[in-house]
């Protein structure tokens, strides 16, 4: 392959890679997520232990995800991460404080040697949950609503990232984190808890399917490119199998709630996410940093690129393989009895 070749296609398997890795992030921390907002939906302190425990061996390991995409976008795409990172600082920094204040409340909540205590880390778990992914909506809205740039540089200002648009992508993405989170339990518990988390499932189901049809309607007019990729011919025989697909997606879910199936609807919600972050692609694609910086644009020299590909090509199995063997060793029910954490 010359090398004139390669810097066309290079970009393209890095933007694929770190693509796939926020993807992984997304779905698998989504869920964790989403049973920390869901925890003080239950008032038993052992459900709650329950909950905690299903997740207790692989919570950590899913935001190695988070890490390989914001390092990835750093060292690949370094004037993608320049214009980012400032134009989304407040949203950033909150869904930072907000993992982490999450990540201190799953550890001290064993250790809180009083109801009290045990209260007040069980608040900070399902708070920091929620910041965490109320966060990561709006930064997901200020980058898809475009953020200004010239000369290389952000040039908005401070809050240009607080819009209707921005509010509601991150109110969707917490509403969509708690469906993970409810079939996820529904996977996982048994008994009582797994029917409240079906019911849960439900509602959720219902109000995530709603609020993907807003954003999906309102993103289009955000950009005149989007407006044609989705609603223009021959566009539109592309792009309209991934509705299709999410409401078919749905529909099976919801038959799995009803029919009393414990992994389909999870799976189920995870292809519904995946199918928008598919969405996602196929209105910004080319675009790294909506409106005008392209992928090819924000690509760093050759010579890193190959560099760090050499790098990954090591590192993204090896986690891959953590990760499938974690789940693989910990999968089945967890009961009052479990011992996770």
């Amino acid at each position: 392959m010359s090398i004139d070749l390669a810097t066309q296609w290079l970009p393209l398997v890095w933007a694929g890679l770190i693509a796939f890795a926020v993807l992984a992030y997304v779905v698998l921390d989504g869920f964790d997520l989403g049973v920390g907002m869901l925890f003080l939906l239950e008032r038993d302190d052992t459900d709650r232990d329950i909950m905690v425990n299903t997740i207790a061996p692989v919570w950590d390991g899913n935001e190695t995800w988070l890490v390989l995409g914001g390092g990835g976008l750093l060292a690949v795409f370094p004037l993608a991460y320049a214009t980012i990172l400032p134009a989304l600082y407040p949203t950033i920094i909150a869904m930072l404080l907000g993992l982490i204040f999450r990540g201190v409340a799953f550890e001290f909540r064993f250790r809180a040697l009083t109801r009290r205590g045990r209260r007040w880390w069980d608040v900070s778990f399902a708070a920091g949950s929620a910041i965490a992914a109320l966060s990561q909506g709006l930064a997901l809205g200020g980058l898809l609503q475009g953020i200004k740039v010239a000369d290389r540089a952000y040039v908005g200002g401070w809050w240009d990232w607080l819009t209707p648009f921005t509010l509601l992508c991150g109110v969707a993405l917490m509403i969509g984190y708690q469906l993970l989170g409810a079939t996820w339990l529904v996977w996982r518990t048994e008994g009582a808890l797994q029917t409240r988390c079906r019911a849960h499932a439900r509602r959720f189901g219902v109000a995530t399917l709603a609020l993907i049809g807003v954003v999906s309607l309102w993103t289009p007019f955000l950009d005149p490119r989007f407006l044609a990729r989705w609603f223009g011919w021959p566009g539109i025989a592309l792009t309209s199998p991934v509705p299709i697909l999410v409401l078919l997606l749905a529909w099976r879910g919801w038959r799995g709630l009803t029919r009393g199936a414990d992994v389909a609807p999870f799976l189920c919600a995870l292809g519904v996410f995946a199918l928008c972050f598919a969405g996602l692609g196929i209105s910004m694609f080319p675009l790294m940093v909506p409106p005008s910086i392209t992928i090819f644009d924000a690509a760093a020299p050759y010579e890193s690129q190959i560099f760090l590909l050499v790098g990954a090509a090591v590192l993204v199995p090896i986690i891959l393989a953590y990760t499938i063997y974690a789940y693989w060793v910990f999968r089945g029910k967890v009961t009052a009895h479990t011992h996770a954490h």
